[in-house]
């Protein structure tokens, strides 16, 4: 039985990390968990439940000074740390039921490629834009973030150049390659993401990351970016390459949207959509992924505002290395890889997902 008054977060994510957990759940009042594969299991069976007090000490342990008063202010933090020679971690720290509590996401520290993912080869084809913008998008916790990790981490070895990361928390570390690397953390290194992208500019960046698309004014320093000669890297979370340009497109007010349909065009260079599927054998998940890219005939339908001809594009485009969700997960059937029933749960058109499975 381990000691619940020495038990430290650190050693949490040791045990979780060597059985593949991707997250790590921790409050007072019940046994630390995680998920592993979807599922969410004790940690250790001889890890007992933790009380008020432990919790607000372990908690402590991995925070500043500045940290703990600022979370002691707002009942809520993102933070993040690193268990050396394991991974790194993304974690919210929250108040629940007057207690505090913790959510922690598990980063390797090797970043992996295109091909260990299992992502579409032609996504290696998108870093050779020189300009532009490139979204990635799904629910959380679909790996986003590993994806963009594997593109930047090929743009560090084969390019010279800048890249600047503004991201809030850092998640994966980047050191210098081929490339010179600035990574910037909100809360610490800028006081938040506005400001940290109002300079971007001055940086002489070539590829700039920017964590995640939260309003108009990121959309907006992301599309001028992509305009002035610089490659862009962001998130969304949408589900589909349609969602996706339907979310941006309703940020803005309506006057504004042809303007905006006639930039997308111009900037955008394709949309990743992914999620993350369970295996038929219960051993990890494969990722299926929607893929959007900016041919001349893509990049005419978004300046005209006719979004809903992106999925026929997507469906026809198989030579341009384009795909929809359904033909991902067509694929994954066929290879045995996920079940018939799996996919339904994840379809992009359910209708059509039958008539494909039934086909095929």
């Amino acid at each position: 039985m381990f000691d619940p008054t020495t038990l430290t977060l650190h050693q949490l994510v040791e045990m979780g990390f060597d059985q593949n957990c991707s997250d790590i759940y921790v409050k007072a009042g019940t046994v630390p968990k995680m998920k592993r594969y979807s599922r969410l299991v004790p940690i250790h069976p001889d890890i007992p439940a933790l009380d008020e007090q432990n919790v607000r000490r372990m908690l402590g342990m991995v925070m500043s000074e500045r940290q703990r008063r600022v979370f002691e202010e707002t009942c809520e933090m993102d933070l993040a740390f690193e268990v050396i020679g394991k991974c790194r971690i993304r974690a919210n720290l929250y108040m629940q039921r007057g207690g505090w509590a913790i959510v922690m996401r598990t980063i390797p520290l090797r970043i992996k490629t295109v091909e260990d993912l299992g992502l579409p080869v032609v996504l290696k084809e998108l870093i050779k834009h020189k300009q532009g913008l490139v979204l990635v998008t799904g629910p959380t916790g679909s790996g986003k973030t590993t994806s963009l990790a594997a593109l930047l981490d090929l743009i560090n070895e084969t390019r010279d150049c800048h890249i600047v990361t503004v991201e809030d928390p850092l998640e994966f570390s980047h050191p210098d390659k081929q490339s010179f690397v600035s990574q910037r953390e909100v809360g610490i290194d800028t006081l938040d993401f506005q400001p940290a992208l109002r300079a971007v500019l001055r940086e002489a960046p070539d590829v700039i990351l920017i964590g995640e698309m939260r309003d108009v004014a990121t959309m907006n320093a992301a599309l001028q970016a992509g305009e002035t000669g610089h490659l862009v890297f962001s998130t969304v979370h949408t589900k589909s390459a349609y969602e996706t340009m339907d979310r941006i497109i309703n940020m803005f007010p309506p006057h504004e949207k042809m303007y905006l349909c006639q930039r997308m065009g111009g900037s955008l260079r394709a949309i990743v959509a992914q999620q993350l599927v369970p295996r038929a054998d219960g051993e990890g998940r494969v990722p299926a992924v929607e893929v959007l890219i900016c041919t001349p005939t893509v990049t005419k339908a978004i300046e005209d505002g006719h979004f809903s001809d992106l999925y026929q594009h997507m469906n026809e485009g198989g030579f341009w290395g384009m795909q929809t969700m359904n033909q991902s997960l067509v694929k994954y059937v066929k290879a045995g890889l996920i079940t018939e029933q799996t996919a339904m749960t994840y379809a992009g058109v359910a209708s059509e997902l039958k008539q494909m499975l039934r086909r095929a």
